[in-house]
């Protein structure tokens, strides 16, 4: 029997794509991988453009950090949020999405990820390259990183609360308002000196020799996080009750900040630290600046090799921490002795200076002010003797004024040609200029002798 074969062809396999989970669909579309890239750019653009001023300490790096992520970059995380929150109605999908089997919560939490997620990431990759570029140069401490990550919660919760605002205001030019007041209300707190500061994430601490108290980045993270994830609860979940205890405890939060206030700072003793050379007079810096040290000594050292020996020329100069805050004051001692803050934090003992903080006239590890020798010298001759009995008004104050003005050019010579203020201080200065080593180490010494708040007695060269 005979019969014809049927020839059998496969028939096409029909593929089904990969189902993608929807918070990996809403994570790498629409606008929040570009309000990551533009928190990103916006904390890098800053932060490069003030580099000098914050490479050295990791004090600096950390406070500018917090300054640019949520001065700057709170305000586009409240846009994102809002232009995301606005999105179904915008779109009309509202009614559609609502039919869905999933729960109102699980929409939202997919919905709300990109402006609560792409913007601290962007922030963290800024943070990230700013302090690998701070590495090199610093010393002291390392930073402290939990509240690099505290700042990253506060810009997810600024978008989380853009967030809701957007779902609940129907206008378009919502979204920019709310950064404009979003930049207004946190400048407007970083003014304010009460225990109210404490709760704006947006503070800048400057004062390096200070450490903060163990739980001040896990408080300040419940305080920003505990009111975006209340707006979210009240929004969507089932039972709006719930909203209430993440509200209760960043009420408790924000009472423990504000109560703590000024005490939210301690002061470091090992940033405090006196690391100190082996010259004669001593130079001595900061733990936080030791790297400055080498730095310092021989810009130093060609006064020191004039001051050496010399009675009543200070045995060492000191860079220590100073009073923090607004009413600092300084009171001086009299030539030769360091000048001291009126809250006795840092007195220094005879025969001490106190030297011009050398991260202020440096730049990435590195110090750059030809200037500071001078600078220096201006230090160990200061006195306060205007205020107290009217030096200035005084016979012969012109010529010790003069006289002084030629000592510490001819300790410390100016880069560059700088004209003297008077002739007379400049015939003085030659004058000095012209003696041997033995005769100028006996002249200063009867300079440093003398009362600089009698200027009669003030010998001249």
């Amino acid at each position: 029997m005979t019969g014809t074969r049927t020839e059998r062809h496969p028939r096409p396999s029909l593929r089904t794509p990969p189902r993608l989970h929807p918070l990996r669909v809403e994570l790498v579309r629409g606008i929040g991988p570009w309000a990551g890239l533009a928190v990103a750019m916006t904390v890098a653009v800053t932060m490069y453009g003030k580099a000098p001023a914050w490479q050295g300490r990791w004090g600096d790096v950390v406070s500018l950090l917090r300054v640019a992520a949520l001065l700057l970059g709170g305000p586009l995380a409240v846009a994102t949020g809002c232009w995301q929150g606005g999105r179904d109605r915008r779109r009309g999908t509202g009614e559609l999405l609502a039919s869905l089997p999933r729960a109102p919560l699980s929409r939202t939490v997919c919905a709300v990820a990109p402006a609560a997620l792409w913007p601290p990431a962007g922030y963290l990759v800024a943070a990230a390259g700013c302090l690998l570029a701070t590495w090199p140069y610093t010393s002291g401490r390392p930073p402290f990183l939990l509240l690099v990550v505290a700042d990253a919660v506060a810009l997810a919760a600024l978008g989380a609360l853009g967030f809701v605002l957007g779902r609940l205001i129907a206008w378009r030019l919502a979204a920019p308002l709310l950064a404009v007041v979003t930049y207004a209300g946190l400048g407007i707190l970083s003014y304010q000196d009460s225990g109210v500061r404490g709760l704006n994430p947006a503070d800048e601490h400057v004062y390096h020799w200070d450490q903060p108290v163990w739980w001040l980045a896990p408080v300040s993270m419940v305080w920003t996080a505990g009111p975006a994830l209340a707006a979210l609860l009240a929004l969507a979940a089932r039972h709006r009750t719930v909203a209430l205890f993440p509200l209760a405890a960043a009420g408790a939060a924000a009472l423990l900040l504000v109560r703590t206030g000024d005490g939210l700072w301690l002061p470091d003793p090992e940033a405090a630290r006196r690391v100190c050379d082996s010259g004669t007079p001593q130079v001595c810096v900061t733990a936080v600046d030791r790297k400055l040290l080498p730095d310092v000594s021989a810009a130093l050292a060609g006064v020191n090799a004039k001051l050496r020996g010399v009675p009543g020329a200070p045995v060492r100069w000191i860079d220590a921490p100073g009073t923090p805050g607004p009413g600092r004051e300084q009171v001086a001692a009299g030539r030769g002795v360091a000048v001291r803050d009126a809250a006795d934090r840092a007195v220094t003992e005879r025969g001490e200076v106190r030297l011009p903080t050398p991260a202020d006239s440096a730049a990435r590890g590195r110090l750059t002010d030809p200037f500071y020798a001078v600078s220096a010298v201006g230090q160990l001759f200061w006195a306060d003797c205007e205020l107290s009995d009217g030096a200035s008004e005084q016979p012969h104050a012109e010529r010790a004024a003069a006289v002084d003005e030629a000592v510490q050019r001819w300790l410390a010579p100016r880069p560059g040609s700088v004209p003297y203020w008077s002739e007379e201080s400049e015939r003085y200065g030659e004058r000095l200029a012209a003696m041997g080593e033995e005769e100028g180490r006996a002249y200063l010494a009867r300079y440093l002798a003398a009362d600089p708040c009698a200027p009669a007695g003030v010998p001249v060269p």
